[in-house]
């Protein structure tokens, strides 16, 4: 019985752990899902003042409102049908992901980096190849 106490306590403890560590990670979603959707307009909260952009085509770096209109165009010349977040990895106030963009036959590999300030995330890099 003593046995089953401690084991129990012991689980409390690690998934409350669990659960503050997931707290202070940034949430990607709304940029994986304007990814998925083809939907550049929808990252405009979430870029920085200026950004380095890498397509297939162009590498440049430019306000946030222009890299937001080059990923348009490059959502209007290669539909994406999915996109899924690889791996993503934090350290105090910045972090970055790698993504999988597929865009009907072709796949490209995304990678992001971005600052977090208080709640929001800010895209500070895409990379598309």
């Amino acid at each position: 019985r003593v046995l089953f106490r401690s084991m129990r306590r012991i689980t409390m403890m690690l998934a409350l752990l669990v659960l503050s560590l997931g707290l202070y990670a940034a949430n990607v979603n709304p940029i994986a899902t304007a990814f998925t959707n083809g939907n550049a307009s929808a990252l405009e909260n979430n870029m920085d003042k200026e950004v380095d952009l890498s397509l297939p085509s162009l590498t440049k770096s430019c306000p946030g409102s222009e890299a937001i209109q080059l990923l348009s165009n490059f959502f209007s010349a290669n539909k994406p049908s999915g996109f899924t977040v690889v791996h993503q990895a934090e350290k105090k106030t910045t972090g970055f992901y790698v993504g999988k963009l597929s865009c009907g036959q072709f796949s490209y590999r995304v990678n992001i980096t971005y600052k977090i300030a208080g709640d929001s995330i800010l895209i500070q890099s895409i990379r598309i190849e």
